[in-house]
């Protein structure tokens, strides 16, 4: 190789390296601040009882807190739509509310909010904080994979239910396949 295009194609690797590093900081970091502004958001809903938007274009907003059992907690929004699911978790509109005796379904990435559902045993507690502030705990019942395209999800009348769903398999370099991996939790009675 010539010996003056060596500086040039070493800038040009550089240049190209700090991009994507750029890039992915930027996106780590829009990440961090959504989760901020969504928290916000759920805690000015406790206060006031009503759906706060996160940031004043967002077409979602918090309607439920999830918490693992290892205490990690994750904002549920009002949409299962891609936009939505890339900040947190989402809550079926057909679905139930946490409490109620019927289906209440939670959709999320397998990569990202929902990678835990993979470590879930039956028995498992989960608590689901209402608008309201009110915890509802669910025990984990059944852990299924399921083809979507074979199966539909079936909503489930007076029985407090609170069902789980995202793609499988976890850690797949490739989503949107028919598989869905769902977890099953039974709503415990209030003490």
């Amino acid at each position: 190789m010539n010996r003056r295009l060596r500086p040039i194609l070493g800038a040009c690797l550089l240049l190209a390296g700090l991009a994507l590093a750029g890039q992915a900081l930027w996106l780590q970091g829009k990440a961090l601040v959504a989760q901020q502004l969504i928290a916000h958001a759920w805690e000015q809903t406790l206060r006031t009882g009503r759906p706060v938007k996160p940031w004043r274009w967002a077409d979602t907003w918090p309607v439920a807190r999830l918490t693992e059992p290892g205490g990690r907690q994750h904002y549920v929004l009002a949409s299962v739509s891609g936009q939505a699911l890339a900040f947190g978790p989402g809550h079926h509109p057909a679905s139930a509310r946490p409490g109620e005796a019927a289906t209440m379904l939670l959709a999320g990435h397998q990569d990202s909010h929902f990678a835990f559902l993979q470590h879930l045993q039956p028995g498992q507690r989960l608590t689901v904080q209402d608008s309201r502030g009110v915890e509802h705990v669910y025990r984990v019942d059944t852990r299924q994979v399921v083809d979507s395209t074979r199966q539909t999800m079936q909503f489930q009348q007076g029985l407090a239910e609170l069902r789980l769903v995202t793609c499988y398999p976890f850690a797949s370099l490739q989503s949107g396949g028919p598989l869905r991996y769902v977890v099953s939790a039974r709503l415990e009675p209030a003490t």
